[in-house]
């Protein structure tokens, strides 16, 4: 059963709600009204509910806004409970209902962010969506504004493994009050400035064991062979047989895109000064890392952060911070 408050909305709106259902089944006509009913109940009650606490004058329009969004959602298999993407449920669900007093005054542009948010980063392979949630509902009472919560959206997508949103995560944090900023970092005690500035220098932070990225496209990974790396200023390109990737990763994640045979053929191939490979052991600075990998046929890779490992024993790239 949906909530009075929503069943008193829609009752009294009758005619233009299935209206709006029937124009809807036009434009989509493989349109699953039962899904449709079953996404009101679980992702726009909720939702219509906290706007009903928040600022009962404008839940009619918050209604008729997410009324009309349901629809193109489950319209394109994207909501409901045969959705494409399960996790846009539960943004509707559990998410956007705590950032109800930004609902009421800006519905559609709320719901939006959210929900191209919700799709975004559920694509990515490696991101953690149920981080970003969760980091999103715990800084929801301190989001003033839309542009806020464009900010913080962008900030929480690269501290939950979309590693190529750092550059505009740090700008959009900087258009923040510091209180915020600190808070989507989970830094609260901190002065931004001196955050900032760290992040900005160092894309390790917080990270001084590196990541492991990649395994064998036949186990449901990456590369089809074992990959070659060559360094570019933010990233590195990878060969992979026949095909080449953009890898671009830093402490909170590394995301895979396309790159091109020119660009592997362009990249560096050199390392700084301070490495140096030993055998089976690479000495960065001060440290030694002992490398599970036959010696002998390793290879290194360096841009001005990171430090890359290869070896034709294995699919996976060993990624090392050089600070």
């Amino acid at each position: 059963m949906i909530s009075p408050a929503f069943a008193t909305i829609l009752a009294s709106g009758r005619a233009q709600f299935n209206g709006r259902a029937a124009e809807a089944r036009r434009r989509f006509p493989a349109l699953d009204m039962a899904a449709f009913g079953a996404f009101l109940y679980d992702g726009v009650d909720p939702l219509v509910v906290a706007v009903a606490a928040a600022a009962p004058e404008r839940v009619g329009g918050v209604t008729l806004a997410a009324y009309d969004m349901a629809l193109e959602l489950v319209g394109h298999g994207l909501a409901g409970p045969a959705a494409k993407n399960p996790f846009l449920n539960s943004v509707w669900r559990e998410l956007a209902p705590s950032f109800a007093p930004l609902l009421a005054t800006a519905p559609v542009n709320v719901l939006g962010m959210l929900s191209n948010a919700a799709i975004h980063i559920s694509s990515v392979a490696g991101a953690r969506p149920a981080q970003w949630q969760a980091g999103m509902a715990a800084v929801a009472p301190q989001v003033g504004s839309v542009a806020q919560l464009r900010a913080v959206g962008q900030v929480l997508a690269w501290r939950a493994g979309v590693a190529h949103f750092r550059q505009g995560a740090l700008a959009a944090a900087d258009t923040l009050p510091h209180a915020l900023a600190l808070a989507a970092f989970g830094e609260p005690g901190a002065q931004w400035p001196q955050v900032h500035a760290q992040l900005m220098a160092n894309p390790w932070r917080g990270n001084a064991e590196g990541r492991e990225f990649g395994s064998f496209s036949g186990l449901g990974g990456d590369f089809g062979a074992p990959p070659q790396v060559r360094a570019t200023l933010d990233g590195f390109v990878v060969r992979s047989a026949e095909r080449h990737y953009l890898l671009v990763a830093d402490a909170y994640g590394a995301v895979l895109h396309s790159a091109t045979a020119q660009e592997f053929e362009l990249a560096q191939t050199g390392v700084p000064a301070s490495v140096r490979l030993d055998g089976a052991t690479v000495h960065v600075g001060a440290r030694s890392i002992a490398l599970d990998l036959p010696a002998g046929d390793i290879a290194i890779a360096a841009n001005a952060h990171t430090l890359a490992i290869t070896s034709p024993w294995t699919h996976a790239i060993r990624l090392l911070p050089l600070a």
